[in-house]
Order: structure tokens, then C-alpha cells, then sequence
């Protein structure tokens, strides 16, 4: 199924949407401001906390975490220099480990499941000009809320790495 995450451009904080592709919202993400660490809470349509993404600062590694009902569902670790390997590790609280690869200069990767070797989600911004959309297909039924959400911290991750402060989050 594809889903589209679509920001926010104008609002006074930072929020996304994320809607099915036939338009209906899904998930709202909304950034907490003020925090010593940079918090996302994703909320459905009733206004229920989903999950949140909790951005660990003084790190050596740049980690978040993905927290459901208050225990840390993932760990998302990217490595500060690589030339070759995985630049984006997912360690899932079950002890699976996933892996994101693809151009991320060009914001087309995957998320894959290093001990099966399939891709469980991929995530595109080539079929949509603006800035402000992207496209998740997943393709496991597993989890789909947690690859949207991975999907979301990797776009996250790939804005903060380019300097800019005002993210899509």
C-alpha cells in the first residue's frame, strides 16, 4: 500500500500529515519545540499518541528512537563517516536488525530486512516535483506504521544532515 507524507509548509511549527493514497489522513506528526532533545509525537485522527521519535543528542553516532506506550520499540543508529555499508542500521526491540539503503542523495532508498534480504518498504520522492511530499509503499504487512515512521526519521535525518535547522518535521 503507498502512503504519501506530506509537510506543512506554512505553519507556525513544524508538522506533516500522513495520508493513504487515496487521500485520507492517516497520522499527523508534530515536532515538540523547546525540549533538550528534538521529540516528534505522531498522532492519529482522533488525537491518540501513536508513537513518538525521541532524537538523542550527545551521541557519538546519530541515534533516535522509536518509543510506543513508552518502551523504545526501534533504535535507528547512522554512522557519521561511511564509505561503503549501510549508512542508516534499525535494531528493532525483537533483536531484528533492519537496514536502509538506496541514493539518499536523490531521497530513494529502502528499508530491507538484513537477515531474510527482502525490502519491506520503499520510499520515493520521484514522482512528486514539490519539496513537500513523499511517497512510502510498503510492501510487508508486518508493521506498516513502523516503516512509516522509519521513513519519516531517515527524511529527518537526511534534512539535519544537510544544515538545514527548518526541517519538514
Amino acid at each position: 500500500m503507498r502512503y504519501l507524507v506530506r509537510d506543512r509548509m506554512l505553519a507556525f511549527h513544524e508538522e506533516a500529515w500522513v495520508e493513504t493514497e487515496h487521500r485520507e489522513k492517516i497520522f499527523k506528526v508534530n515536532r515538540k519545540f523547546f525540549r533538550l532533545r528534538g521529540t516528534f509525537v505522531f498522532v492519529d485522527t482522533q488525537g491518540n499518541q501513536v508513537a513518538s521519535i525521541v532524537k538523542k543528542f550527545f551521541t557519538l553516532h546519530h541515534t533516535i528512537l522509536i518509543e510506543r506506550n513508552g518502551v523504545v520499540e526501534a533504535r535507528i543508529s547512522k554512522r557519521a563517516f561511511t564509505f561503503f555499508g549501510d549508512r542508516f542500521k534499525v535494531t528493532l526491540r525483537d533483536g531484528r536488525r533492519l537496514r536502509i539503503a538506496g541514493n539518499f542523495w536523490d531521497k530513494e532508498f529502502d528499508i530491507q530486512d538484513r537477515d531474510q534480504g527482502i525490502t519491506l518498504a520503499h520510499i520515493s520522492r520521484r514522482w512528486f516535483t514539490v519539496r513537500d511530499a513523499y511517497a512510502v509503499d510498503v510492501l510487508s504487512q508486518e508493521d506498516p506504521t513502523l516503516l512509516i515512521i522509519l521513513a519519516v526519521c531517515v527524511d529527518h535525518t537526511l534534512q539535519d544532515m544537510k544544515g538545514e535547522k527548518v526541517t519538514n518535521l
